[in-house]
């Protein structure tokens, strides 16, 4: 979208300013993730299975289910096969990988490398002798699969700052943690905060664990927030990176942040009374959606779009070398 825009129709219709983060939506690992299923795909033909949703955005599921894409939630599922199973964007445990190993699937991982790099971190620290403090949030796929990396037990969650406060090592002096790569950057902080300060030896990571997408999205929605009166993240209900945005939209002085799948979800009231919104997309979330919700509100609005831009993206991960090599190989 251009970086500024008026809609010169103005027949019946309100004026309202749309301010437009950037960057927004997709990452250089869910990008990856669905290359890796397409190129799956056109090389292998279908079906090619996947192991949980390769991203958390039902359009990209469905998309990717119309072109051959078959997902399951465990290995179980998928049929004694040559075709390629595929793991999800968020990681998963060691034990999915070795279930597939044993049962001769032809599995691709298509782990996030910024996830792969915590595991790795995780994996150090419990062989150094550590106690490991993972942040993040219970039952989240990357929660799982961080976790599964280890011995049951080794891996001690912590979500909250109460939590922070509540948790009692083996051992002080051999403590490190981790985090989950999509969390709130302000919460993060304030977590590890309290870790550092009741625990003065804890070890953390080198560079930190949430992802240059997360944080950058987190800092375009600040830069907004004080200036609109609504801000519309589009994203997934079952996505951390896109829930995180909601609510750093409302803590930097945005009145109302909602998250909406699709423009048939947008809230019209809250469109009463206000003179500007913000749009925002989570990590998983692709353009063609926010374009959806652009058209959708310059039907009812007369518009003037500013893109607010706070950090220009170039990263861009490798595919796996299976889908790399020649056909022939």
């Amino acid at each position: 979208m251009p970086s500024s825009r008026v809609d010169h129709d103005t027949t019946r219709r309100p004026a309202l300013t749309v301010l437009l983060a950037a960057p927004r939506g997709f990452c250089a690992g869910v990008d990856r993730a669905i290359q890796i299923v397409e190129l799956a795909l056109a090389r292998f033909g279908a079906p090619v299975y996947v192991r949980h949703e390769i991203v958390h955005n039902r359009y990209v599921v469905e998309s990717l289910k119309a072109k051959g894409a078959v997902f399951v939630e465990e290995l179980d599922e998928i049929p004694d096969t040559d075709q390629p199973v595929i793991f999800s964007a968020h990681g998963v445990p060691k034990s999915v990988p070795n279930a597939a190993k044993m049962r001769n699937l032809f599995a691709i991982d298509a782990t996030c490398p910024l996830v792969f790099k915590v595991h790795m971190e995780a994996g150090r620290h419990y062989t150094e002798g550590r106690e490991i403090v993972l942040i993040g949030h219970a039952g989240h796929p990357e929660v799982e699969g961080t976790t599964g990396q280890l011995p049951e037990g080794t891996v001690k969650l912590v979500e909250n700052t109460a939590d922070a406060e509540a948790f009692t090592p083996g051992d002080p002096a051999r403590l490190a943690y981790v985090t989950q790569t999509t969390l709130s950057v302000d919460d993060t902080a304030s977590i590890v905060a309290i870790l550092k300060r009741r625990f003065p030896e804890i070890v953390g990571p080198t560079k930190e664990d949430i992802c240059y997408a997360t944080t950058n999205r987190q800092a375009a929605v600040k830069a907004i927030a004080g200036k609109v009166g609504l801000t519309l993240v589009v994203g997934a209900p079952n996505s951390s990176n896109s829930l995180r945005l909601v609510e750093v939209a409302e803590r930097a002085g945005c009145p109302k942040g909602v998250l909406i799948e699709r423009a048939e979800d947008i809230p019209w009231p809250l469109f009463e009374g206000i003179s500007a919104v913000g749009v925002t997309a989570g990590a998983s979330a692709p353009e063609k959606l926010v374009e959806e919700v652009i058209e959708a509100i310059r039907e009812r609005f007369m518009l003037t779009i500013e893109q607010v831009t706070t950090a220009q993206e170039s990263i861009a991960f490798n595919v796996p070398r299976a889908l790399r090599e020649p056909a022939n190989a």
